[in-house]
C-alpha cells in the first residue's frame, strides 16, 4: 500500500516534459536573447545544424567552411507557449526574405531556417511561411527555408548567454547590425497589417462554438497594436491604419473571433481618420457602452462575442441613419467580396446585390 502511495505521489508531482525547437535567425546570440523574453521558454542554446561535419567549431562554421547554420535549440513548455507562438516570434525578429544572411552577417551560415523535428511542426511551418506570403508584409519574397533537422551541435561555452555575459559588446553589435532598425520598421508600424497565428480564431462558426482565448494567450498570439486597441480600449492614430482610406467591396469582421460587423456597402468617408460606417451589418453583434474617459461622454461600441474594443459611434453621420460608426482598423479584419462565401459569411453577399 505504501508502495501504491508514493508511486501516486511521484506521478502528480512529475513535471510536464519540456519541448525544443530549433531556428536559426541571423547571429544566434541574437537569436538566443529574443527567444529567452518569450514567456514559457526556459532556455535558449546557441549552437550550429545543417552541415555534415560532425561537432563543427564556431571558427569554421562563422567562415563557412562547413555548410553549417547558427542555430537556437529553444526549450519551452507547451503549456504556457505553443509552437505556433514560437513561430510568430520567429517571424518577427528576423528579415525573411534575405537569401544570404541576416542583416550585417553574411553568408550561409547565417541565413534563416526553421529545422523541423516532425511532420507536424513541418505542417506548422509551412503554414505559417505561407500566411506570411500572403500577408503583403513584404514587398519581397518570403525565402526563409523550412528543413529537417540532422543534427544539432551547440556551440562552445563563452557563446552561450552572450548577451549576458558580455552585455556592452553585445548591445554594440547589435544596434551596429541594423537587427532592431529593419524589425521597427516593418513590425512596429501600424500602417502594416499583422497576420494571425492559429491561437486567434480568425473564421466566424457562431456564438456556440466560438469561445474567446484568454487574454495572456492573445497577448501572446497578437501583434502589440492589434492587443492594445482590442483588449486594452487603446486608440490607434488617424490617417495611420489600414482601412481609413480602404475602398474594396467585402465585410469587416472582429479581428479575434471574426464574427462580421460592418459592410463596405455602408462605409463612408468622414474625413476623421479612421474607418467609418452608417450602421452595422446586424446590431446583434455589436454592444454599446457609455464612455466618461475622455472630457466628454461617449458611446464606446465592443464586439458582442469577443468583447473587442472597436471605436465609437456618434451622431454627426450621413443620411440614412444620421451616425458615424467611427472604429479602429485594428480591431477588424476584412473580407473581400470574393472571398465571402470561401471563408464562410456567403449569407451576407446579398448585402450587394
Amino acid at each position: 500500500m505504501r508502495t501504491l502511495l508514493f508511486l501516486a505521489a511521484l506521478t502528480l508531482s512529475a513535471p510536464v516534459l519540456a519541448a525544443e525547437a530549433y531556428f536559426a535567425g541571423g547571429c544566434f546570440w541574437c537569436t538566443e536573447s529574443d527567444f529567452e523574453e518569450l514567456d514559457g521558454v526556459s532556455e535558449a542554446i546557441s549552437g550550429f545544424a545543417g552541415g555534415d561535419e560532425k561537432n563543427p567549431s564556431y571558427e569554421d562554421v562563422a567562415h563557412g567552411r562547413t555548410g553549417h547554420t547558427e542555430v537556437v535549440k529553444v526549450i519551452y513548455d507547451p503549456a504556457v507557449v505553443s509552437y505556433n507562438n514560437l513561430l510568430t516570434w520567429f517571424w518577427q525578429h528576423i528579415d525573411p526574405t534575405d537569401p544570404n544572411g541576416q542583416f550585417v552577417d553574411r553568408g550561409q551560415q547565417y541565413r534563416s531556417a526553421i529545422f523541423y523535428q516532425t511532420e507536424a511542426e513541418k505542417t506548422a511551418a509551412l503554414a505559417s511561411r505561407k500566411a506570411l506570403e500572403e500577408s503583403g508584409r513584404f514587398d519581397k519574397p518570403v525565402i526563409t527555408e523550412i528543413t529537417e533537422l540532422d543534427a544539432f551541435y551547440p556551440a562552445e561555452d563563452y557563446h552561450q548567454d552572450y548577451y549576458k555575459t558580455h552585455s556592452l559588446k553585445y548591445k554594440y553589435y547589435r544596434y551596429r547590425s541594423g537587427r532592431d532598425q529593419f524589425l521597427q520598421e516593418h513590425w512596429d508600424d501600424p500602417k502594416h497589417r499583422p497576420w494571425l497565428t492559429d491561437q486567434v480564431t480568425q473564421r466566424w462558426q457562431g456564438p456556440d462554438q466560438f469561445q474567446r482565448p484568454s487574454d495572456a494567450v492573445l497577448k501572446k498570439s497578437l501583434p502589440k497594436l492589434v492587443y492594445q486597441v482590442a483588449r486594452e480600449d487603446a486608440t490607434e492614430r488617424a490617417f495611420q491604419n489600414e482601412y481609413f482610406d480602404h475602398k474594396a467591396e467585402g465585410i469587416y469582421v472582429d479581428v479575434i473571433s471574426g464574427e462580421p460587423l460592418f459592410s463596405s456597402t455602408d462605409k463612408y468617408k468622414s474625413g476623421t481618420g479612421w474607418p467609418s460606417f452608417t450602421q452595422p451589418i446586424d446590431k446583434a453583434f455589436v454592444t454599446l457602452e457609455e464612455d466618461n474617459k475622455l472630457w466628454a461622454t461617449r458611446t464606446e461600441v465592443r464586439s458582442r462575442y469577443a468583447d473587442s474594443h472597436l471605436g465609437h459611434v456618434f451622431s454627426d453621420g450621413p443620411e440614412p441613419t444620421g451616425q458615424r460608426w467611427c472604429l479602429n482598423s485594428a480591431a477588424l479584419r476584412f473580407v473581400p467580396k470574393a472571398e465571402m462565401e470561401k471563408q464562410g459569411y456567403g449569407e451576407y453577399l446579398s448585402l450587394f446585390e
